[in-house]
């Protein structure tokens, strides 16, 4: 059985997780991981141990969902802003031995749009503001990433997914999509 592992990446607030939720929705014999899962932890501290930490629990229960025959579809969210962190999650996995496919997908928006998403997040307490500035930052740095561009910008998560769903012939011709 052919399996395909969708990385859905993008920065804070763009709609990671609402649009792996809706693949989750459309793709048959799915199933998700969002990456905050594996690190939700309070105070939050980025150290060389979390990292390595994180990684493994990704790893472990991706490499559960692929290796289990109830699923072909894949979907894992997360912030993804290096070429580094895809390339850890992957090395692994168990690509080959479950004959995986992978589609990277990188969610983007203009400046304004993922600001007001933020935003609006601050304001029903479910961000911090800080994210702002970061998510801000990271935006430029998944342009530069060897992966399919989707812009979210005026899309709702179901146009998203539908963008990310449909049959691609021709790899280099779904590069930048929308």
């Amino acid at each position: 059985m052919h399996k395909t592992l969708y990385l859905v990446g993008g920065p804070m607030g763009v709609g990671k997780t609402a649009v792996s939720r809706e693949l989750n929705r459309m793709l048959p014999a799915s199933v998700m991981l969002d990456g905050d899962w594996c690190w939700c932890a309070d105070p939050f501290r980025v150290t060389p141990e979390t990292k390595q930490m994180v990684l493994d629990n990704i790893s472990h229960l991706l490499g559960s969902f692929l290796r289990c025959s109830a699923y072909e579809n894949v979907v894992f969210c997360w912030v993804m802003q290096e070429r580094t962190i895809i390339e850890d999650i992957l090395a692994h996995l168990p690509l080959k031995a479950c004959n995986v496919k992978v589609r990277a997908v990188s969610l983007v928006a203009d400046e304004a749009a993922l600001a007001e998403r933020i935003q609006r997040d601050v304001a029903r307490g479910l961000r911090d503001e800080s994210v702002l500035k970061r998510s801000l930052a990271y935006l430029p740095r998944y342009r530069a990433l060897d992966s399919e561009l989707v812009d979210t910008t005026g899309l709702t998560p179901r146009q998203v997914a539908d963008c990310i769903a449909m049959p691609h012939e021709d790899e280099a011709s779904s590069r930048r999509m929308h």
